[in-house]
């Protein structure tokens, strides 16, 4: 247990001391230092329980007790403070709403419910305290590097907020290993809502108009799933007497009819978290805020916390087919829909903005199914998105202050201009959606749960947003891959801190490819025999080790030669007779002269975001309702 606790007060810590001092060389020193032990802590607690069985821990505070509605009152507090100054009155009057929700809860229902087994972990607990420790603090000295170039093109005499930006990233970690070692529904709630209001902060950083309009949009929708998550536990202790989340799993397992309206309040609460439609826009908004923001928000913290509840509530969802089918529905639509609507796509961070949001639906589909097939997809859905996301945001984050654009039609040549950086956003792209990388891996897996629970209309989703996905992914990787002899290299002002990162997430991406066959066997596939009493029948352990090898040969030809090369730099070749190297320009067949461009297909009048997103949005925004619907009745 002193392993849990270091990890939840370590960040905390280290936030204090980021406020406190001030400058680059005192941050950078505190961040590394921090980011460091909170990875080394991480890996020693996996170590110890991943693969083994559930272990919980004896522990109630009185203190903690006490903090919980505390906390909610801060929570509340700023976000009025910040609704008035901004005049958005649903903001303050759901805040509000949450707020007494939180009170009487705790209160008068929760009075006199202990909950002696306060603490957890199991296997799926230990790989997400790995995301958090090892992705999450990696990107915190990420953005050493990228603010300090953030910092240096605000304008001449702008206030200096990166101690508060610092501060809240690892506020943020404290609050996710809150949600995946509580037992308590109380504490994870708490935690719950401690990230909805960091994510705020952060996307408001800049505090431009569009900055803290997005921000709002945020805290709207995820209070929103905040009080789904209320409802959750009031129905709970009505229906079950008890706050443990282990207790309410078994006991939903064997009254069904009871667990049906919180399991689908949760799962409503998941929704909102990992930003399934019609709740996505709160992730694209994300955008706006500083690249090391949308690295965290996508890949190891906010998001990852919805699809965590809901890949815990899988035993319950094969029990309560009503949150089931929402779950399952919702999830396919926008993964089908978000697929297509990348497409259109050309600024790279919306690109992986609406990757995500699809990808985290196929996560969201698989728990729905709940099979312990499905559920060994939707883990190792979670780790190769997680490493892949971060790896791709990075990436773009530094060549967007090299080349000064994130716009996928500005990186031609960019293998050229910035080699290290390509080959690093090659392997992210790869690792997305081409064999023998682990993510198309974990969607074969899902296509193979589907097929046997016979859900045609999910393997129709998953086929047709697949190739969607096909197309969009390789349209970039096609950008990169290009070569010229005459660009400048223009990576050679790149930080330390920023390589550091990087190299650490394409690492992460070769080593869990490479390993796949072992952490199948020896901790995925435990876990779930622990969780559903039958093991995984998914993918053979024979074609995930031939994967292996694979990837191991596909990363010593990628990165066989990122040495700076002295070749000689000549005229681009051009078909017909150049006319000028410079801008390659070239006589056509008509005698006339054309300069020759590489641009993608967008297709906006077919996969543009109005008449898709309006669709997707309706048709979630229904079965959303009928689930609830549905479940009440049954409550």
């Amino acid at each position: 247990m002193i392993l849990i606790d270091s990890l939840v007060v370590f960040p905390l810590i280290a936030a204090v001391l980021l406020l406190i001092g001030r400058t680059d060389a005192v941050r950078d020193v505190i961040v590394v230092a921090s980011a460091a032990i909170i990875a080394v802590l991480s890996i020693v607690l996996a170590a110890q329980y991943l693969g083994a069985p559930t272990t919980y821990f004896m522990f109630e505070s009185p203190v903690i007790d006490a903090l919980v509605p505390l906390i909610s009152i801060a929570i509340c507090a700023t976000i009025c403070a910040f609704g008035i100054k901004y005049k958005n009155v649903f903001a303050v009057v759901l805040a509000i709403v949450q707020l007494a929700g939180s009170l009487v809860f705790e209160f008068v229902f929760a009075h006199g419910i202990d909950v002696q087994l306060s603490l957890y972990v199991d296997t799926l607990s230990a790989i997400m305290a790995l995301i958090i420790g090892i992705i999450g603090s990696g990107i915190c000295v990420y953005a050493l590097g990228y603010m300090k170039d953030f910092q240096a093109h605000e304008p001449e005499g702008a206030r200096d907020r990166r101690p508060t930006f610092f501060a809240i990233m690892f506020l943020f970690l404290s609050a996710m290993y809150v949600i995946v070692f509580s037992n308590n529904m109380s504490w994870m709630f708490t935690g719950w809502e401690v990230t909805t209001l960091c994510s705020f902060l952060l996307i408001a950083y800049t505090r431009t108009d569009e900055a803290v309009r997005n921000a709002f949009r945020q805290i709207i929708m995820n209070i929103a799933g905040g009080i789904g998550f209320l409802v959750a536990l009031f129905a709970v202790v009505i229906c079950f007497g008890t706050l443990s989340f282990s207790e309410f799993i078994a006991l939903g397992s064997l009254f069904p009819s009871f667990a049906a309206l919180p399991v689908c309040a949760l799962a409503f609460a998941g929704l909102t978290k990992a930003a399934q439609m019609p709740f996505h826009t709160w992730l694209l908004g994300a955008m706006v805020a500083p690249t090391p923001t949308s690295a965290l928000l996508h890949s190891s913290t906010m998001v990852k916390a919805g699809v965590f509840l809901l890949i815990k509530l899988a035993p319950l969802f094969l029990v309560c087919p009503v949150p089931a089918v929402m779950c399952e529905l919702v999830g396919g639509v926008t993964f089908l829909l978000c697929s297509c609507m990348a497409i259109a796509q050309s600024n790279a961070k919306r690109v992986l903005a609406y990757s995500t949001i699809a990808n985290l639906g196929l996560i969201v589909a698989c728990a729905g199914v709940g099979t312990p097939e499905a559920v060994w997809a939707a883990i190792f859905l979670v780790i190769f998105h997680a490493i892949a996301k971060s790896l791709l945001f990075l990436c773009v984050g530094t060549a967007e202050h090299h080349i000064g654009s994130r716009n996928i039609e500005d990186m031609d040549l960019l293998f050229q201009r910035m080699p290290k950086l390509a080959r690093f956003m090659m392997l992210g792209i790869m690792c997305m959606f081409i064999a023998p990388f682990g993510m198309l891996i974990a969607k074969w897996a899902t296509l193979i749960s589907f097929v046997e629970t016979n859900s045609f209309v999910l393997i129709l989703l998953l086929a047709f947003g697949s190739g969607a996905t096909f197309m969009f992914w390789a349209k970039w990787l096609g950008k990169l891959t290009g070569i010229a002899g005459e660009p400048e290299d223009v990576e050679l002002t790149v930080h330390k801190s920023e390589w550091a990162a990087l190299y650490l997430m394409a690492g992460l991406i070769i080593a869990v490819c490479v390993l796949l066959p072992v952490i199948s066997s020896c901790i995925v596939e435990p876990y779930i025999a622990s969780m559903f009493g039958v093991p995984a029948q998914g993918v053979g352990q024979d074609n995930l080790w031939i994967a292996s090898v694979l990837v191991a040969f596909v990363a010593i030809v990628l990165f066989g030669g990122l040495r700076h090369s002295r070749q000689k730099k000549v005229d681009v070749y051009l078909s017909g007779v150049g006319t000028d190297f410079a801008t390659r320009t070239y006589v056509n067949s008509m005698g006339g002269q054309t300069q020759a461009t590489a641009r993608n297909l967008y297709l906006e009048p077919l996969f543009g975001e109005g008449r898709l997103k309006v669709a997707g949005e309706v048709i979630c925004t229904v079965l959303i309702v009928i689930a609830f619907i549905a479940s009440g009745v049954l409550f």
